[in-house]
């Protein structure tokens, strides 16, 4: 069985660092995305909104960024590997403003072995 690991990053300038560190503990692949959550958009509801807001009206020009890295990992030991290294840079991520990592089961992966 593989696992996916997904982290959603709080603060972005830590993403160099956690990706270094991923590598080092032997991550073979990772991808970034740029990423917005609802906490982090303006509080209280705009007026200046359509019926139907699309992302784009919602995030406005305000936007501030996490950084969501996802991998998929073959062993639960790799998966503690990583969740160590990314608690090194991050700190204790069951504390505020660190971030939120979480891990599912993968039934089956394709292309994760490369011939």
């Amino acid at each position: 069985m593989a696992y996916l690991v997904v982290l959603v990053l709080d603060n972005p300038d830590q993403c160099p660092d956690v990706l270094r560190a991923w590598e080092e503990v032997g991550v073979p692949g990772v991808t970034i995305l740029e990423s917005t959550g609802l906490a982090r958009m303006q509080k209280g509801i705009r007026d200046d909104l359509p019926l139907v807001p699309s992302v784009w009206d919602l995030l406005g020009t305000r936007e501030l960024h996490h950084r969501t890295l996802f991998t998929v990992l073959s062993n639960e030991e790799m998966v503690d590997r990583v969740i160590g290294a990314t608690q090194k840079i991050t700190g204790d991520l069951n504390t505020h403003h660190t971030g939120i990592l979480f891990v599912v089961p993968v039934i089956r992966a394709l292309g994760l072995e490369r011939k």
